[in-house]
């Protein structure tokens, strides 16, 4: 493939882009804060042309929420099918791919956790649900990947310090403004030393 047949593989749709802007500024101003106007002039469009792509915020909304409970929950057991140890990885090493996955979401995705934390319960409820069922999905990897490395740690406990290291990981938008954040790579190294020592302290 050329390099400019990769850039259009790789270049966001225009989809996408509504849906990337749509959660900057949701997060930013709240869900009733913004106007299908203002979502469509940060990528270009008119407002109503971005009827095209979606129904309207709800949709949006849903499908930011939805999806990226479907994108985690897809890598984390993409992470156990090629370093699982039934494949002949450790379980040291898995723990800390679902680590490193979890992370990269935490910073990239920042404006997606705060309007998990805000605007979920403005999601219909058949959607509303499917979140919760794929977050107790991606809950249980994580759980099996723990006990598979501290098979002493009882399950429950497992759970409720996954839990809480989701909580330490998804604590990003609330650390500082992104322009003050320490370098990236050092952030997210100290983040995973931080997560790993609560499955170790869990564990001891």
């Amino acid at each position: 493939m050329s390099t400019h047949a990769a850039a259009r593989v790789a270049a966001p749709t225009r989809r996408e882009q509504i849906l990337r802007e749509a959660a900057r500024l949701f997060a930013e101003r709240g869900f009733h804060g913004v106007g299908v106007d203002e979502i469509g002039a940060a990528v270009g469009i008119s407002g109503p042309g971005l009827y095209r792509h979606f129904p309207g915020k709800d949709a949006m909304l849903a499908e930011l929420l939805v999806g990226i409970s479907e994108r985690l929950l897809a890598g984390g057991k993409l992470r156990v099918t090629e370093g699982g140890a039934s494949r002949g990885g450790s379980p040291d090493a898995l723990l800390d791919a679902l680590i490193a996955g979890h992370i990269d979401f935490a910073l990239d995705d920042r404006p997606l956790i705060t309007l998990h934390d805000r605007e979920l319960d403005r999601l219909r409820d058949t959607d509303r649900k499917r979140v919760r069922q794929l977050q107790r999905q991606y809950v249980e990897v994580w759980v099996e990947a723990v006990r598979a490395l501290y098979p002493s740690l009882p399950e429950s406990e497992a759970r409720v310090t996954v839990h809480a290291v989701f909580g330490l990981l998804n604590s990003t938008p609330h650390l500082t403004r992104p322009e003050a954040l320490p370098d990236r790579t050092a952030t997210a190294a100290l983040l995973h030393r931080l997560a790993r020592g609560a499955f170790a302290a869990a564990a001891s």
